[in-house]
């Protein structure tokens, strides 16, 4: 070997040939290690494949291998009867500003600052006991997965493998996919749409985030509903608007705050739920429904329609959105298949204007290229053969069902806890519990005792406090509901 020093260098080097990694990758760690600890400095020659892999004991080929990996990297260079070299281009430094990844933990903080904003807590990966009064979830078991897995099976076995996967295609969602759902939205909620005004999505918060991007500008005034949906109020914020909350009553958001802010300054966008309030689950009345429209016409803000959970609707046949009575091009209508299915399934659609979608699918192209089109349209499919539509009809039995027992439960067995109304429609329960009570205790106890609920912080605000949370009741069999106020009582 050329160098005692070198020989020094190596010559405690061990390699292990029991793991995974290949042993030439393991020795060009080690090489990498050295440089960047300044052991081995810019210009330094290496010693021959022959030399390291002798002091080594490794065969000459493995030796040949890491450096051929450092020089395709950039670390090394070699030339033709002279040797390898470290790479003149590197610039020496000292020790401690570069340091060896193999003996330090991962990095937890970057080097770079990230501006602050209080964003919602993401979700946590917390202990999911057998029973839950979630936040309205849908019973998966009860969806029709086979036959959405046979749509998408097909989908991967026809023609046209091209077409199909090997090049981009429209933004705005697959042609088939939007004339299907334009079909079943004209059908079932008096739209009055084509394939033009559809834009498929992955999920309610993808749409509401595409829209504050391509239609909000920092300043720009959002009105919304007190208690709402935070991960939506977010979403403004992180467009830079100025968001301003308007009260909620038991007929929905006061629409006559929201002429009152009309009056007095620019408002860009009415963000609602106006089937069932989230998370108050209550519906928008008619008048105050036509008084919404009025405004967004005379003033010229749009409205954002998020209905999450039209199809679960129990007293009478769901109301109709306000996007069906739009006459100008207002409403940006939102809708989900996420809770026909799972949230899992990342399935949702926004429907608006025809120049609206086109310049939503312009800007969807910085974000995501295209959604998921074989999912888009095995969706379609199991739309036009009357799947969903089964489907929807045995799951609002079912969880009418459940809703009527959880409900004679809670009326029952918590009467002196908790106040609620029977909602008309979706898959949870608003539950107020006397001022007595904590919620966040109460949520730590249940979950010693193997039920989740939620502990309210979620639909608190500074200038709104409701002891309530909400129950749901639709993804829990008869049995897991019993057994879950049960749970509740003796907690209480």
């Amino acid at each position: 070997m050329d160098s005692p020093i070198l020989h020094s260098l190596f010559e405690n080097t061990t390699l292990d040939h029991s793991i995974a990694r290949p042993v030439y990758l393991q020795l060009a760690d080690i090489l990498l290690d050295c440089i960047k600890t300044d052991k081995l400095r810019s210009g330094q020659k290496l010693p021959s494949t022959r030399d390291l892999a002798g002091l080594l004991q490794i065969n000459r080929i493995t030796v040949g291998k890491a450096y051929e990996e450092l020089q395709m990297q950039g670390w090394l260079e070699s030339f033709v009867g002279r040797g390898t070299f470290i790479s003149a281009h590197l610039v020496d430094h000292e020790p401690e500003t570069l340091t060896s990844s193999r003996h330090n933990p991962a990095i937890k903080k970057a080097g770079f600052r990230i501006p602050f904003q209080n964003y919602p807590d993401k979700a946590t990966d917390i202990f999911i006991p057998e029973l839950h009064l979630d936040d309205g979830y849908p019973d998966p078991s009860l969806a029709p997965l086979k036959e959405l897995y046979r749509a998408y099976r097909n989908q991967l076995t026809r023609g046209g493998l091209y077409h199909r996967f090997g090049s981009y295609n429209d933004p705005a969602g697959p042609q088939y996919y939007r004339e299907t759902l334009s079909d079943y939205l004209n059908t079932t909620r008096g739209l009055k749409t084509t394939a033009q005004n559809i834009l498929s999505v992955r999920g309610t918060l993808m749409g509401i985030n595409l829209v504050c991007t391509a239609l909000i500008r920092p300043g720009d005034v959002v009105v919304s509903g007190i208690p709402g949906w935070k991960r939506a109020d977010h979403n403004f914020l992180h467009a830079g608007a100025r968001h301003i909350g308007i009260p909620v009553d038991e007929h929905g958001i006061v629409v006559e705050t929201l002429k009152e802010i009309c009056r007095t300054q620019k408002v860009r966008m009415v963000y609602v739920t106006p089937h069932h309030h989230y998370p108050t689950t209550v519906s928008l009345r008619i008048d105050r429904r036509l008084e919404l429209l009025r405004l967004a016409n005379e003033y010229g803000f749009i409205i954002f329609e998020d209905d999450y959970d039209f199809d679960f609707h129990y007293k009478h046949r769901p109301l109709l959105p306000l996007a069906s009575a739009d006459e100008n091009g207002m409403v940006i209508y939102c809708g989900s298949f996420s809770k026909s299915f799972s949230p899992a399934f990342r399935m949702g659609y926004l429907v608006g204007a025809e120049n609206v979608i086109e310049h939503l699918a312009q800007v969807r192209i910085l974000l995501d290229r295209q959604g998921d089109h074989m999912l888009d349209n095995a969706m379609a499919t199991i739309l036009q053969d009357g799947t969903l539509q089964r489907y929807t009809r045995k799951a609002i039995a079912i969880y009418e069902e459940r809703r009527d027992l959880f409900c004679g439960l809670l009326t029952d067995q918590l009467s002196d806890a908790v106040t609620f109304t029977v909602p008309e429609g979706g898959m949870t329960v608003w539950t107020t519990f006397a001022d007595s009570i904590n919620l966040e205790s109460l949520a730590q106890k249940a979950l010693r005792k193997g039920l989740l609920i939620s502990d309210g912080k979620t639909h608190q605000y500074p200038d709104y406090s409701s002891n309530s949370i909400r129950l749901g009741f639709a993804s829990a069999s008869k049995d897991e509901l019993t057994r879950s106020v049960a749970i509740l009582k003796k907690t209480l």
